[in-house]
């Protein structure tokens, strides 16, 4: 048999080892040998779980100490156990074991060593030939767990003023200093530890270990461990701690007060009534002697610049390339500055979709590097994490005015830097539970409010919206009526009040935005607010929602609509209601009638719009159907979406509708159903930046426009891939790319300037206006 148990009677063996075998040293293995009649033997100090390699086969790893030699500078071993021997040892073996391998292979680490393990590891199978021998004690099974002593052993700690080269300790201590675990050199994690205690004296620690889960659970400064048989050595004449065989550790709060509950990984440890004295006393001492930091940063806090730690929920994750991985997170608290979108594919993104949509602007990005990238990918979504020493840094992109906001957490280990993945049962995530649990996730989550800064556009809407108050109260006139203005030169116009109407022979040698559909802004003619065009995720979410909300059959066939439910085959089931509106209580043709629609998808919406002349989403109420939240629109005619100003809007009973299907020839314009359910219609425009010049000077104008500017109508811009082309190629047609500005074309055009006014400062802004492209441009 490749395993073999062996039992143990009066310290020898049952059954003697073949004639054949002979014992080898730890320290004369070498790579290379032939080790077919040779075995080692140990004592178990240390597991890792039973895993499986790529082509399936099983893979268990062991270290193995050897207890004749303890004192040595070598004294243990990884052991490699593949196939059938791994998953027969992972059943068998437990700590504290004597463990024998004959017919082994030796392998070189590609690394030094960092403690006191052999530079070269051992691998085991029934391929090779070896075999297994496991020692048992009488009355013990070796399949169940290690029973617990009845008398726990006393274990003596020493005081860090008494540290020795060479000597295996345990100790107390508290944290000054740490690293969060991090990958290695090698295939460890590693973990940096300074601890002081009540001798004022320091002990830096270097821990490693295969599993993750064996290092110290360490989150903070201030926090107390109690580390088992650590190795000293003394390097620069400084006392240094190194993981040796059967390293274990406890960490405790450091807090004065709080509950004295030790985070461990292992199944079995002790912890006698005097330790937690120690413990207490060494808070107390801490309290008074450690300079432990405040509670960490919230996203609301933040400033540029800042190297700060966060305590929050991880939502997302992507991987962006080789070196940096994406963390979407939030605390609950909105940074104070708009902040940087790590762009990612969609596909790419894990997290859930309704959780993502919800925190749009609660979520910020972190981007990290280098050695954080494999323990990144590693976490699940929805834990909670504190990372540490992340900067926060204030930049703009090359065709951006705005600065934002980035969040990285760099490669390397200086100053902390680092991921914790924190327990449910630590304080500090009960309390960000609770906090994140009161967040109400209102429509300002869901949609940019309106007074949002503009992506890529404008550095601030304020300053754009008192320009579009300043416009209407300036006449607008069409291009006939100014044929009495001569060209203007530009430094003329900049140096000049305002405000005034200009004709100008000018070049445009930049515009924003360069990505065109960027420019399509919803514009309300009331309150002078823009907004961003909702994407279609928006619109998903929200059908989504009302998707749950059962059809009222109260509410089916009255006298001006017709009603017809069906139930959907998927698995899980929907109720769909669609509501025919009648004309002279008649059904029209499906292209003169309009619909209202509860409980359809994005995609059963969109296919009714292309047979219906109109489509309204709905809910039931006890009384009427109703409207969707506006972040959704309102309407949908053709390939065009209508929405309201949800500050100017009061939406009305859908009742209100039968007043146009009274009329004798309803026309179901956007216009009348948005007056009759008491919406302000918002109104689709571009609106972009134009740099231009001439001989004397600069100015930059805006071009706020329906469809005049393009002949182009804007609120069909981002429905067809057509309409795109021609608008990139009138670009570039004003605007060619590549050449230089002597070759651009001169535009004639009409700007007329304005006074924005706000607490700080008065400023001279421009507008284009009654200028249109001309049709052969293209």
């Amino acid at each position: 048999m490749p395993v073999q148990l062996l039992k143990i009677i009066e310290g020898q063996s049952e059954t003697p080892l073949p004639s054949h075998l002979q014992k080898e040293n730890l320290k004369h293995l070498q790579e290379g040998c032939d080790y077919t009649n040779k075995y080692i033997q140990g004592i178990v100090t240390l597991s890792y779980p039973l895993t499986k390699l790529r082509d399936g086969a099983d893979f268990f790893k062991i270290l193995v100490q050897d207890s004749d030699n303890l004192c040595s500078q070598i004294s243990s071993i990884n052991i490699f156990i593949y196939g059938k021997m791994a998953e027969d040892c992972a059943k068998l073996i437990r700590h504290g074991e004597t463990f024998i391998a004959a017919g082994f292979k030796v392998i070189k680490l590609p690394t030094d060593r960092e403690d006191d393990r052999h530079d070269c590891h051992l691998e085991v199978s029934e391929e090779a030939g070896s075999t297994i021998y496991i020692y048992t004690k009488p009355g013990t099974s070796a399949a169940s767990e290690t029973a617990s002593v009845s008398v726990a052993p006393k274990y003596v700690y020493t005081p860090l003023n008494h540290l020795k080269d060479g000597t295996v300790v345990n100790l107390y201590g508290v944290v000054k200093f740490f690293k969060p675990p991090y990958i290695s050199k090698g295939t460890d994690y590693c973990s940096i530890v300074t601890l002081v205690d009540q001798s004022n004296v320091k002990l830096t620690c270097s821990l490693f270990s295969g599993n993750l889960d064996f290092l110290p659970k360490i989150y903070k400064v201030g926090d107390i461990v109690r580390f088992h048989r650590i190795k000293i050595r003394e390097y620069n004449g400084q006392m240094q701690g190194i993981t040796s065989g059967g390293f274990a550790s406890l960490t405790f709060d450091g807090t004065v007060g709080a509950p004295i509950v030790p985070r461990t990984s292992s199944r079995v440890y002790t912890f006698m009534d005097e330790e937690q004295k120690t413990v207490e006393e060494l808070r107390i001492w801490a309290a008074s002697n450690i300079s432990i930091s405040g509670p960490a940063t919230k996203l609301s806090g933040v400033q540029p610049m800042l190297f700060f730690d966060l305590t929050c929920q991880l939502v997302g994750k992507a991987k962006v390339d080789g070196s940096s991985f994406l963390l979407k997170v939030w605390d609950g608290t909105e940074c104070p500055y708009p902040t940087w979108k790590v762009p990612v594919e969609a596909k790419d993104l894990e997290g859930e979709k309704v959780l993502l949509h919800q925190l749009k602007n609660l979520a910020v990005d972190i981007l990290v590097y280098d050695n954080h990238v494999q323990l990144a990918e590693s976490l699940k979504i929805g834990s909670f994490l504190r990372i540490y020493s992340i900067h926060a840094k204030e930049a703009s992109a090359d065709n951006e005015d705005v600065s934002r906001m980035e969040f990285h957490l760099h490669g390397g280990t200086c100053y902390g830097r680092g991921i914790g993945v924190l327990p449910e049962s630590n304080p500090d995530v009960k309390e960000l539970k609770e906090f994140l649990e009161a967040v109400t996730l209102t429509d300002s989550q869901n949609m940019e409010s309106c007074s949002m800064d503009i992506d890529s556009t404008f550095g601030n809407v304020t300053d754009l919206e008192l320009h579009l108050q300043r416009c209407q109260q300036l006449s607008v006139t069409v291009l006939t009526d100014h044929q009495d203005l001569s060209n203007t030169e530009l430094k003329t116009i900049t140096n000049s009040a305002a405000p005034q109407q200009y004709r100008i022979r000018a070049k445009l040698r930049t515009y924003k935005p360069q990505k065109l559909h960027q420019s399509v802004k919803l514009h309300c003619s009331k309150c002078n607010s823009l907004q961003e065009v909702p994407d279609r995720d928006d619109f998903d979410f929200i059908l989504h929602g009302s998707a749950g909300i059962a059809p009222n059959p109260e509410l089916h066939n009255t006298s001006w609509y017709e009603s017809v439910t069906w139930t959907t085959q998927e698995q899980k089931q929907r109720e769909i209601a669609i509501h025919f509106v009648k004309h002279d209580e008649m059904l029209q043709h499906p292209e003169d009638t309009l619909i209202m629609v509860e409980g359809g998808t994005l995609k059963e919406i969109w296919k009714l719009t292309k047979r219906f002349k109109c489509v309204i989403p709905v809910r039931s109420t006890e009384d009427d159907l109703e409207l969707l939240d506006l972040s959704a629109p309102f309407l949908l005619k053709g390939n065009v979406k209508y929405y309201g100003c949800k500050q100017c809007s009061t939406p009305k009973p859908m009742k209100n509708l039968s007043s146009i299907s009274a009329e004798q020839q309803p026309s179901w314009e956007p216009t009348e159903i948005a007056q009759v359910l008491g919406i302000e219609l918002l109104q689709y425009v571009f609106v972009m930046k134009f740099t231009l010049v001439d001989e004397t000077g600069s100015l930059n104008a805006y071009l706020f426009d329906d469809e005049k500017f393009f002949q182009i109508p804007a609120s069909e811009i981002l429905t067809s891939n057509f309409l795109q082309q021609k608008m990139q190629m009138t670009m570039n047609a004003l605007c060619p790319p590549g050449r230089k500005l002597g070759d651009l074309p001169w535009l004639e055009c009409f700007i007329k300037s304005y006074n924005v006014r706000d607490a700080m400062k008065n400023q001279v802004c421009y507008q284009i206006f009654d200028t249109t492209v001309a049709e052969d441009v293209v």
